[in-house]
């Protein structure tokens, strides 16, 4: 398995910690779903980046704290990706949740691997799907 993982910060300390254990685990959470190599590149923005992207690609008027862009093409065997993460948004989520910025942001990075894997999370019931794996994962990653 040929893959890599990047993490990068574009204005703003993402304040992350063990990007090449973390990178390690994200390649293999994502083939341990998909059986394919990937390149992920994470990178770390503050909120008005990612408003601005988030208007621009998705139409959507609101802040987010996660956006992925799946860049793979449908037969290839391998997995393509760029993730924005809105460092300013995961900490406010962090904050407002009771948790720890750290452990947020690691659900967050964790949440944009998921999609890549195939998993959604645009009903109730795939929502809870999601967020039990990325319980799951938090787990894995932490023992």
């Amino acid at each position: 398995m040929l893959s890599s993982c990047i993490f990068t910060d574009h204005q703003v300390q993402s304040k992350l910690k063990q990007k090449r254990k973390l990178g390690k685990f994200i390649n293999e959470l994502i083939y341990h779903y998909t059986q394919k190599s990937n390149q992920v590149s994470y990178t770390f923005v503050d909120d008005a980046f990612l408003f601005e992207m988030n208007m621009k690609h998705l139409q959507h008027d609101t802040y987010t704290d996660i956006i992925t862009f799946n860049l793979s093409q449908q037969k290839h065997q391998e997995i393509l990706a760029d993730i924005y993460i809105s460092a300013d948004r995961v900490a406010d989520n962090a904050k407002s949740l009771g948790v720890k910025y750290a452990d947020e942001l690691l659900r967050v990075i964790i949440h944009g691997a998921l999609h890549l894997s195939g998993f959604n999370d645009n009903t109730k019931s795939k929502k809870q799907q999601m967020r039990d794996l990325e319980q799951t994962w938090m787990l894995a990653y932490s023992s």
